[in-house]
């Protein structure tokens, strides 16, 4: 696994659980709002492109006497990125996490569903977490890179039907999503536990960094959207 950064504790990343993060290096979507550029861009780019914020890579080794080390202390793991379903360690990464006992929450773009359902199957996920990046006609030019959203459908059936506790998160960008997108949105998750309306952070370097320091919507345009989404879902909330 290219592990690239890791935060100790966090006691919101996990609902119910006090838990560390691992963040995986590599994503296939170039999502404009992305704040987490130097997970998604290899090196030399982001070098070009002059990032300040970086992230330290450490290895395997270093990760797992991290994670020996605070059992008892900790109750999970999550597992972002990047993408972590593009790992194809990822099954084994994960099977070494729960035989010291952590339970784990998935973070994924939803764009492999084989994985996914994979790690269904094999009974390695505790709880679920998936962008809804935008409404299906917009993705692609959202996420930057040609898509088959047959395989995000999959995706979202797949973590409707797994049974475990489960969120869908969206960014709200401007320019990308309005309000009218949120009853397509809505439609393609209906009757998921939670759907988290985010908003977007312009303030730190971006994949697009014209969107740097771009505003946000204002906070009565998003609580119009989380009424609109709130149709759809059992609990649909903002988070900022």
């Amino acid at each position: 696994m290219i592990i690239g950064g890791l935060e100790k504790i966090t006691l919101l990343d996990f609902p119910d659980k006090v838990a560390a993060v691992v963040f995986t290096q590599g994503c296939n979507f170039r999502c404009h709002f992305c704040y987490n550029p130097l997970l998604v861009i290899p090196a030399t780019a982001a070098k070009q492109k002059k990032y300040e914020k970086t992230y330290s890579q450490i290895s395997e080794d270093e990760f797992f006497l991290f994670l020996e080390s605070r059992q008892g202390k900790l109750d999970g793991v999550v597992i972002t990125g990047g993408e972590p379903t593009l790992h194809s360690d990822l099954p084994e990464f994960i099977k070494k996490i729960r035989a010291l006992g952590f339970a784990i929450k998935l973070d994924t773009n939803g764009s492999n569903p084989l994985m996914l359902e994979k790690l269904l199957e094999a009974g390695l996920i505790d709880y679920l977490a998936m962008d809804l990046k935008a409404s299906f006609k917009k993705y692609s030019r959202l996420v930057e890179v040609p898509l088959d959203c047959k395989k995000l459908e999959k995706s979202v059936k797949l973590v409707l039907d797994s049974g475990l506790p489960h969120e869908f998160r969206t960014t709200l960008v401007p320019g990308f999503i309005e309000l009218a997108d949120i009853s397509e949105m809505g439609s393609i998750i209906s009757g998921a536990d939670a759907w988290y309306l985010q908003k977007f952070k312009s303030d730190t370097p971006l994949v697009d960094r014209q969107l740097e320091s771009a505003p946000p919507f204002k906070d009565e345009e998003m609580a119009a959207m989380a009424a609109a989404g709130g149709k759809y879902v059992k609990l649909c909330q903002l988070r900022t």
